[in-house]
């Protein structure tokens, strides 16, 4: 059965695209830790981050590298953060989440956000070059 990820990058479920190539996919959280909480995804359908190729896992991080640089310009923070778990979605990605400090990379502060507030982070976020 696919994975909610790859429904998403089939286009069966809406997402807030921020950036995409061949082999990957950022989209926005739909429940943020912050605003601007993205997760970076390959569109390869593999379970665990540390079961992907050496030679993709590279590419993964220098993708996840150009959506920070992206998100980190278009909201105000000190970091992003970088998470990985792996344990919601059978489907590797990593959360990318805009940060002033460590407490702000919490999956308890996550809270729905409503569509048009994504949109809005989305534009902003993909205006970035």
């Amino acid at each position: 059965m696919a994975s909610l990820f790859t429904k998403i990058i089939k286009g069966e479920i809406p997402a807030h695209k921020i950036m995409e190539d061949e082999q990957f996919l950022a989209f926005l959280d739909i429940n943020p830790i912050k605003p601007g909480h993205t997760l970076v995804i390959p569109k390869h359908e593999i379970d665990y981050i540390f079961d992907i190729e050496d030679d993709l896992l590279s590419d993964f991080m220098i993708f996840a590298k150009q959506v920070s640089r992206k998100i980190s310009a278009a909201i105000p923070c000190k970091r992003i953060g970088i998470m990985v778990c792996g344990l919601e979605v059978p489907h590797a990605h990593i959360h990318l989440i805009p940060t002033d400090a460590i407490t702000d990379l919490n999956f308890q502060n996550a809270k729905p956000a409503n569509a048009k507030e994504l949109e809005e982070i989305a534009l902003k976020i993909c205006s970035q070059k």
